[in-house]
């Protein structure tokens, strides 16, 4: 899949408002502000040949004239907008911290299927990994290669590893979802956040990897997804923080054992590998200046049935790191009441100053 070179257009009023008598955020305003208010529901936008849908939850507190931060959220496969949206905590948590929600509807092999909705992100549709080898053991793992990857002339799919969509640029496809919500709702364009679950959390890497999209965001928050074996890149954006959250015995995207820089495999029935969290969290904490000589040290979240680990400290009671690994006692499963809090609280704490 190729990478556009569009970029969002950044505006260049800047406001300071004050969070107590130590912190701020600064503020940059989208176009949207001050426009007649959006409420919450389901909205389309065209994204080339497509209509493409999003769900948008607004808070009870916003205000069109003050922007907003804003989380965009992605499904897992075969999900849709209603994934973390039709969870109760989600909503409720977004009301307390003051977010505006976007959840996306991935697409599907072709034409308006949407049976197997997905985001594709490298390796997922090739079925080649950044080590040159497949993402998985094609003799002992299921094809669920799409239509649109095998097509003739789309010349895609390299092996039945294949299990993405091959009908649109992702990439491309999330900068224009920006866009279009930043001209018609009050966005703080400083405080742009994303997440996802399984497929979308593998996504939510390829989003703060890829130079085209890892300014956009704040701050990044995977929840049980990893990238496939041999993309341990680095931040697309030089300091781009983020928090991994992964389930201690999902057996779909393994985080593999604590400090064990190894590469996992699914032990669900199929075999498809991934990079370890240790692996990516230790070139994310380089690249963040962090020394990743000694073991990681635990951070206190005050979850319980979370443990989250860290190469970079902490000066202050109550903060959180640029880079955390956070694993959870947990399957392949999403845990929202336990694990979106936390992710909400990671994105708080990136945003001051």
């Amino acid at each position: 899949m190729g990478y556009p070179t569009r970029s969002l257009r950044r505006l260049s009023c800047h406001l300071i408002v004050g969070l107590s008598a130590t912190t701020a955020i600064a503020q940059t305003p989208s176009s949207g502000c001050g426009s007649k208010p959006l409420e919450s529901g389901l909205y389309q936008m065209a994204d080339g040949g497509q209509m493409r849908l999003y769900r948008l939850h607004v808070p009870a507190s916003y205000d069109p004239a003050i922007p907003s931060p804003v989380v965009t959220i992605f499904h897992g496969w075969g999900g849709d907008e209603n994934a973390f949206l039709g969870d109760e905590s989600v909503l409720a948590e977004a009301e307390a911290h003051g977010y505006i929600l976007v959840a996306p509807r991935g697409v599907g092999s072709e034409g308006g299927d949407n049976s197997y909705n997905s985001w594709t992100f490298r390796g997922s549709a090739t079925g080649i990994g950044g080590d040159g080898q497949p993402i998985c053991d094609p003799e002992n793992t299921g094809d669920y290669g799409y239509a649109s990857c095998q097509a003739a002339g789309a010349d895609i799919a390299r092996n039945s590893c294949s299990w993405t969509q091959c009908q649109t640029d992702d990439i491309g496809f999330v900068q224009e979802l920006i866009a279009d919500v930043s001209s018609k709702i009050c966005i703080d364009e400083d405080r742009i956040f994303a997440s996802g679950g399984s497929n979308g959390g593998m996504f939510t890497w390829e989003l703060g990897q890829n130079p085209a999209t890892a300014g956009t965001f704040r701050a990044i928050a995977p929840l049980i997804g990893l990238p496939h074996r041999g993309h341990l890149d680095g931040p697309g954006q030089t300091g781009l923080p983020v928090m991994l959250v992964t389930g201690t015995n999902d057996p779909t995207v393994p985080p593999g054992a604590w400090e064990d820089s190894a590469f996992t495999t699914t032990s669900d029935g199929d075999f498809y590998y991934y990079t370890g969290a240790t692996a990516i969290t230790r070139v994310w904490a380089e690249t963040a200046g962090c020394s990743v000589a000694e073991p990681a040290s635990t951070v206190d979240v005050g979850i319980e049935g979370i443990d989250c680990r860290s190469y970079c400290g902490v000066e202050g009671e109550g903060e959180m790191p640029s880079v955390m690994d956070c694993r959870a006692d947990m399957a392949h499963e999403y845990d929202l009441p336990k694990t979106w809090p936390l992710i909400l609280r990671f994105f708080d704490a990136q945003t001051q100053e």
